[in-house]
């Protein structure tokens, strides 16, 4: 639980720095400053409050735009002079109309990239079966996709045996896709998987 009372607002001016990060994404979002009530707000509502420095205001994201930035988590940091929010946003983060502040990046790290990927196949769940492979595995039932994903794990098991390093890749990247798809097929999610990980690592 954040405490308020270990940020000294006195050596930064009144005005705490704020990072924004997509909580399932790990996507940096953008970049704010809170005073004392606007943090106050955020943790009581927790949705997102800035203070503006232009307008000099509380300005909650998505007052306008309907595109808030929902709490998951807050953590100051070492010098307790910064803060790191993990968020769920509701639509694009940005005026410009892009996910982040900082799009488009140059190279997004690998991980970024897939948990969008994650987001687009479950996009598809119920799309034209004709619109895309995605969809048309969806439509295809339960009992097609797993047997897709056991036809690509004995593939990628194969080429590791024969020490095909970029058959390996391939494979293994297309057990990972239908994989996602039969997670979603589930109503489950990577964050599934990965919470049962974190369980036996404990």
């Amino acid at each position: 639980m954040l405490n308020i009372n270990h940020i000294n607002w006195q050596k930064i001016d009144g005005l705490l720095p704020v990072i924004v990060q997509n909580a399932t994404t790990c996507e940096v979002l953008m970049l704010g400053y809170m005073n004392q009530q606007a943090l106050e707000k955020t943790m009581a509502e927790k949705q997102v409050t800035f203070y503006s420095r232009t307008k000099q205001r509380l300005w909650t994201k998505g007052e306008t735009s309907g595109n808030f930035l929902n709490v998951v988590a807050m953590n100051l940091d070492c010098d307790q002079d910064s803060l790191l929010i993990l968020a769920n946003p509701v639509g694009e983060t940005c005026h410009t109309g892009t996910d982040s502040c900082f799009s488009p990046l140059s190279e997004a790290p690998e991980w970024v990239f897939f948990a969008k990927l994650e987001q687009l196949i479950a996009s598809r769940k119920n799309a034209d079966p004709h619109s895309s492979y995605t969809a048309s595995l969806y439509a295809q039932g339960t009992k097609r996709i797993a047997q897709k994903v056991g036809e690509e794990g004995v593939e990628t098991a194969l080429a590791a045996t024969v020490k095909d390093r970029e058959e390996t890749i391939c494979e293994a990247a297309d057990l990972a896709y239908h994989l996602t798809v039969l997670l979603q097929d589930a109503d489950l999610q990577w964050s599934d998987v990965l919470g049962k990980l974190k369980e036996r690592h404990a």
